[in-house]
């Protein structure tokens, strides 16, 4: 399965024939661009090509009325001036011609793509249409929107599928309340805005845009708001809305209570966000199958960065589905590569390194913090939904106060951990992308395994390479010569087989990787492999060790890596850069300690490199580990090496291969809550760690 790519050429042709300052945005460049844009950087031709096709006035009416149908139907008819009167009974809109059969078109190409995906002929796609539909609502027209495509696509989804979970992500500069209107009373659709709202000084100007906006009805729950209430919210405001609002409430879908008589979903949900910022990528947990409704954006006239409408959904029958609306960052993402992250054209980290390879850089700088004015919304939008998601309603009582500086309960700022400042590698970042894209191509191989046990090319997916090669026999016993552990045969083998796959991927020919190591000496492989990837290409690294591997006591304490020990029975947080956790005991402690420490400290860390150990004694599942891996890939572009012993399971190895090569990690099993134990090392955690990194500035989040 491949990506698939929909597009016609008729929906150019609607376009504003009067004069119309509020209208004349909407132009018909705003498609040609994106599409330029894709054919500039050679995506189109890697995508399967469908032409779009007319929704039926049938499906039209899934969603808006007969008469609202009829009415835009009859414009085809109509002379300017009617047009332009009729224009006018509605809010910044206009009608031409062509209206009916464009917006026919706008239409049918999502649920075009929602029928490729969900039949299973392509695993996503990116639909680009006009005119957009995200303020349509049942009888009305409004801000260019004529045919609500995202609602028609999901009732679609609905009716003709069988789905019964759909999320509709929409991340647009405005509110797209006809979204919000037509499902606010349906408890299958789960719609979160996140948006400008400046407390209703910002079109559309609607109470209802506000947090406190939670649906009616059975739908109480079901529409989750974030407005924005300051301009200029940068990347660390993003990430922090993603870390502690939007993915808890994700996962949760997962547990989703369905209607009566119909089944739970399994799967867990992938987003993969870009900002309409055009700064910073996302591409967090996991699924499946994206579609995309790209529509119309907000720049400047031809300015190619409108916003995105996709439709991700869970395997057939699973009954869970999710639709997004986002903003397409300079239409660079590419969608054909499956490496967990949006791939392709983009700009180069500022690094010292020539080998330096991964996705540009997307993501805040090492310690820079969401502002208080984001912080403010997310924490009214947790305490909107509080009363409705379990994994909301366990506040901050035993954290930090959520303020712009942290400070202990007696008033006095707690202590700075040991490890000293950030070093520069890790403190630097470029304050704005550079005005020119600058190409960076996808790594040959996606991913590549470093593994000796016999039958493993039987769970291994056929596009994952089985590597035979390792590095030079003098070069691995110099690495191997501080290490007792390493002077067996079978561990100098292992290690040089690890070093040569860690290599490829410093030189930008392997994306991500899986090797292994005799359990006696996985901590000195892993020490190896730390040192190695520090010396050669990563400037920073991340390291996240389960099980009996310590940090080595000689690791200069620099900056430069980040070690996160997932064991034990204590929390300790040892310096600012070596954090030490118990692994939970329950799914939802562990999905908690994930999204609440881990993933905040690494996307605050920035890492080149991610290394995943499994050493001794680790306890962690096969879809716990795989869950880890498929969030963490979000990082360093995809650049992600898991170190297992070797008599581990084939079974966990082919578990781990397809999730790095971009498939969706299994369902972890039924939902449970989190430990007392794992939420109050949870909370020690956090409490320790929040002076020194500001991503964890904001409420605690407890997945149930």
């Amino acid at each position: 399965m491949g990506t698939a790519l929909v597009y016609h050429e008729d929906m150019t042709a609607t376009r504003l024939l009067w004069d119309d300052p509020e209208c004349e945005i909407e132009r018909p460049e705003r498609l040609t661009a994106a599409l330029d844009r894709l054919r500039q950087r050679g995506l189109e031709q890697r995508c399967l090509r469908l032409s779009a096709r007319e929704a039926s006035e049938e499906e039209l009416g899934l969603v808006h009325s007969p008469e609202y149908v009829s009415l835009v139907r009859e414009t085809q008819v109509l002379g300017k001036e009617e047009l332009q009167a009729l224009s006018g009974q509605f809010d910044a809109i206009y009608f031409h011609p062509s209206t009916f059969h464009c917006a026919r078109l706008a239409a049918g190409a999502g649920l075009q793509l929602v029928d490729a995906v969900l039949t299973g002929a392509v695993q996503n796609g990116l639909a680009l249409v006009r005119p957009p539909g995200h303020h349509s609502q049942r009888a009305a027209a409004n801000g260019f929107c004529v045919f609500n495509n995202v609602a028609i696509a999901a009732a679609h989804a609905k009716q003709k599928h069988g789905l019964h979970r759909i999320l509709v992500v929409d991340w647009d500069v405005h509110h797209g309340q006809g979204i919000q209107y037509l499902f606010e009373d349906d408890p299958s659709v789960l719609y979160f805005s996140w948006h400008r709202y400046e407390h209703g000084r910002f079109w559309p100007f609607l109470r209802e845009s506000d947090a406190d906006a939670v649906g009616r009805g059975q739908g109480l729950g079901f529409t989750v708001n974030l407005p924005w209430n300051q301009v200029g919210m940068g990347n660390a405001d993003y990430v922090a809305a993603f870390l502690h609002l939007l993915l808890p409430l994700a996962f949760e879908v997962t547990a989703w209570r369905a209607p009566p008589g119909q089944p739970g979903g399994r799967g867990t949900l992938c987003l993969e966000c870009a900002s309409e910022g055009r700064r910073r990528v996302m591409s967090c947990l996991t699924p499946v199958w994206l579609g995309k409704v790209l529509r119309r954006g907000w720049d400047g006239p031809g300015s190619p960065s409108p916003g995105l409408q996709p439709l991700s959904v869970d395997p057939p029958h699973s009954g869970l589905a999710c639709s997004l609306t986002l903003s397409w960052c300079w239409s660079r993402q590419d969608l054909t590569q499956p490496s967990g992250t949006l791939r392709g054209k983009c700009r180069p980290r500022q690094s010292a390194s020539p080998t330096s390879h991964s996705c540009c850089r997307c993501w805040p700088a090492a310690g820079s913090a969401p502002c208080w004015s984001a912080l403010e919304s997310i924490r009214s939008a947790r305490a909107a939904q509080a009363p409705h998601w379990k994994s909301l309603q366990l506040q901050d009582v035993t954290a930090v106060p959520m303020s712009p500086s942290s400070h202990s309960p007696e008033g006095r700022p707690p202590p700075l951990l040991p490890g000293g400042p950030v070093c520069k590698a890790a403190a630097s970042a470029p304050s704005s992308l550079l005005d020119q894209p600058c190409l960076c191509p996808a790594p040959s191989v996606r991913t590549a395994v470093a593994l000796t046990a016999p039958d493993i090319t039987l769970v291994l997916p056929p596009d994952v390479i089985q590597q035979e090669g390792s590095a030079l026999r003098e070069e691995t016993e110099a690495w191997a010569r501080p290490h007792e552990s390493l002077a067996r045969e079978e561990a100098l083998t292992a290690l040089g087989k690890l070093l040569y796959l860690l290599d490829g991927m410093l030189d930008g020919q392997v994306n991500s990787g899986i090797a292994a190591t005799p359990a006696s000496a996985a901590a000195a492989t892993l020490d190896v492999a730390v040192r190695r990837g520090l010396s050669h290409g990563a400037q920073r690294l991340l390291c996240v060790a389960l099980g009996q591997l310590d940090r080595p006591p000689d690791l200069a304490h620099d900056g430069r890596s980040l070690w996160l020990n997932i064991r034990g029975k204590e929390a300790a947080a040892l310096s600012m850069f070596h954090v030490s956790t118990p692994l939970p005991v329950m799914t939802g402690g562990f999905l908690s300690c994930i999204l609440g420490l881990v993933l905040p400290l690494a996307y605050g860390f920035q890492p080149d490199l991610v290394l995943v150990a499994l050493g001794p004694g680790h306890g962690l599942q096969g879809p716990h580990a795989a869950l880890l891996a498929a969030m963490l890939r979000g990082l360093a572009g995809g650049r992600v090496l898991a170190l297992l012993e070797e008599d581990s399971t084939p079974q966990l190895a082919g578990i781990l291969a397809r999730v790095l090569n971009g498939e969706a990690p299994p369902s972890l099993g039924p939902s449970s809550v989190a430990s007392p134990e794992d939420v109050q090392a949870l909370m020690y955690l956090r409490g320790q760690l929040e002076p020194q990194w500001k991503m964890l500035q904001c409420h605690p989040h407890l997945v149930a």
